[in-house]
């Protein structure tokens, strides 16, 4: 591999870009030299990536957002495929973004570039005959996931699971864990022998609106068993603080709930329990080992369309890595502090349950720990070699 390596990639989202930067960082800890350029945010220019355009252009969320800024993404994306197949990079890495990288993944190796994706839409969860189109777009897929890798490999499309960058992040050993929850309890001024329930509304204004009254009404219904029990709320941005902020204003004065900005992963670590929305923070209170009750809500015509075309048995991270319900899932109508706090009491009180369950997290902890970004960084290397190899002989 003497000549000189060159990255394009292309990241549409901060979780994209986090993602990026480690595998850059991978990367030149065997290739100084490697270049890298295309679509990334901050923590990837930090590393020495060139951006063409600003990531936050591509970060566009749900049916509308997309149709209004259509002309411009697909300016971008023409930009882009010129660009590369002009000057043909070592490999193309299209990180998340699937709506945007597919098209252009398909294009760039119609052109002879090679191709790779990294994070596996969720193709195993609907509209599988995704895989098809993935199939032609990519030379290999990188998943985060053992479940998703055993469904490309059943429809024979070249995949490698490469392990969670944030299960490489979290420790694995129940005394470090035991010490995180003491020092997060310092720096949130809770005592150490505090009884605290972290609650989760989610971090999108639709799901706070669905589930925030909900969650509230539940630490209500929990205080009225247990009255020492404190409830901390981390408001995943400002809108969201405003949004909770004024419904418990309307509906939780009288309540010791206690709403910071920020600091979701802090208050998870210093939790007894934790109630949440369905969602990748599912991953992080695994990964934390941290008992919890998983919950969604949406509209019933969204919910009624949705759960006829989802061919999966469960919504959790934690049940699905698992292959069966360790986390109790509440959906629609039976979001109720009725149904919630019981649950939510359960797994304060009952040591077997919460042994039994640690030892759950701690097996699907370990599957998911590969040191992520440099196993992805030896696939994409072995490849560029192995396509080298192919062209001089």
């Amino acid at each position: 591999m003497a000549a000189k390596l060159r990255f394009g990639i292309v990241a549409g989202e901060a979780s994209g870009d986090i993602l990026g930067a480690a595998l850059i960082k991978a990367i030149k800890n065997k290739h100084p030299d490697a270049e890298f350029e295309g679509v990334g945010g901050p923590l990837m220019q930090a590393q020495g990536f060139s951006s063409f355009f600003p990531m936050e252009r591509l970060s566009v969320m749900g049916f509308i957002e997309p149709l209004k800024r259509l002309r411009e993404l697909l300016n971008i994306r023409k930009s882009l495929k010129r660009r590369f197949i002009d000057n043909p990079p070592s490999l193309f890495l299209g990180i998340d973004s699937p709506d945007f990288n597919l098209n252009l993944e398909t294009a760039l190796r119609k052109a002879g570039v090679l191709t790779v994706h990294y994070v596996s839409p969720s193709v195993w969860a609907w509209r599988q005959g995704r895989v098809k189109k993935i199939a032609r777009a990519v030379d290999h897929i990188l998943t985060l996931f053992p479940f998703e890798a055993q469904f490309y490999k059943k429809h024979n499309v070249p995949v490698t699971f490469v392990g969670h960058p944030l299960a490489d992040q979290f420790p694995l050993a129940r005394t470090e864990k035991q010490l995180q929850k003491e020092e997060s309890r310092r720096n949130l001024n809770l005592e150490q022998t505090d009884t605290m329930v972290a609650l989760m509304p989610g971090s999108r204004g639709g799901e706070v609106k669905m589930l925030g009254q909900a969650f509230i009404d539940t630490a209500r219904w929990c205080l009225q068993k247990k009255p020492n029990l404190k409830f901390v709320i981390p408001a995943a941005n400002d809108d969201r603080y405003e949004q909770l902020q004024a419904l418990l204003n309307d509906n939780a004065g009288d309540l010791p709930i206690t709403l910071l900005r920020g600091e979701s992963q802090k208050v998870m670590m210093a939790a007894d329990v934790v109630l949440m929305a369905s969602g990748t923070t599912t991953l992080e209170a695994l990964l934390l080992a941290k008992p919890m009750v998983v919950a969604y809500r949406m509209a019933s015509f969204s919910y009624a369309i949705i759960s006829r075309l989802v061919k999966l048995p469960y919504i959790s991270l934690p049940n699905l890595l698992a292959g069966k319900k360790i986390v109790p899932e509440i959906l629609q109508k039976e979001v109720q502090a009725y149904v919630l706090g019981p649950l939510i009491l359960e797994r304060l009180g009952n040591e077997e349950l919460l042994s039994h369950l640690e030892k759950q997290f701690y097996s699907i902890h370990k599957e998911l720990r590969h040191n992520a970004s440099d196993h992805a960084a030896e696939v994409l290397l072995l490849m560029i070699a192995s396509n080298q190899a192919s062209y001089s002989s």
